[in-house]
């Protein structure tokens, strides 16, 4: 029994060392970008050496797939399943908007972040694919149901309004309120297109 006890007791300890550098890398991450976010910096943070960083972590897509998991399960977004059953496309497209853009406006520095380090580095930008996926389905609620759905215009209209550069742009660049910013998205894809 006393063997169990110390192996149970070691793994406890290692899970506890692996979620310390986790946080210490989110907070890193959110905090200077991923450049500045170095091993030694995140080791350091997180009060243990590179050696059992590395331990952890053999390489940037391990660490960067733990940090993207751990912020997302703290941080999920809304989920589009109840926009689904509203029958209305302005009222869906207002609720889903609304959720989305409250969204933004909590997780703002880290997606900032995130969206400006995916340029650079090809890891996280491939890990950042199932937001993205994310988004197109949302893209396609807020479509769901009009008769212009299909122009091209109007779908690219909609996948620039659920973009976070676009909240961002909108509602910190231009200091619109977030229901200013619905208004004016809606009315970008709830009207036709005039050639």
């Amino acid at each position: 029994m006393p063997r169990e006890y110390r192996k149970n007791k070691r793994a406890d300890k290692e899970e506890e060392t692996r979620q310390r550098i986790v946080e210490a890398a989110v907070a890193l991450h959110q905090a200077v970008g991923a450049d500045a976010a170095t091993v030694t910096a995140i080791a350091e943070r997180a009060g243990v050496g590179r050696v059992t960083l590395y331990r952890h972590f053999p390489d940037e897509r391990t660490l960067y797939s733990a940090c993207t998991g751990h912020y997302f399960r703290q941080n999920p977004p809304p989920d589009p399943q109840p926009w689904a059953e509203i029958a209305d496309p302005d009222q869906r497209a207002r609720t889903a908007l609304a959720e989305l853009y409250a969204f933004y406006g909590r997780t703002e520095k880290m997606l900032w972040r995130a969206e400006h380090d995916a340029a650079t580095y090809p890891v996280l930008a491939e890990l950042m694919q199932p937001f993205i996926q994310y988004l197109d389905g949302v893209r396609d609620l807020l479509l769901a149901g009009r008769g212009e759905a299909d122009d091209p215009r109007i779908r690219a209209a909609a996948g620039h309004a659920v973009a976070f550069s676009t909240w961002h742009s909108l509602a910190r660049g231009q200091a619109l309120a977030d229901d200013d910013v619905i208004a004016l998205i809606l009315r970008l894809i709830a009207e036709p297109c005039r050639d």
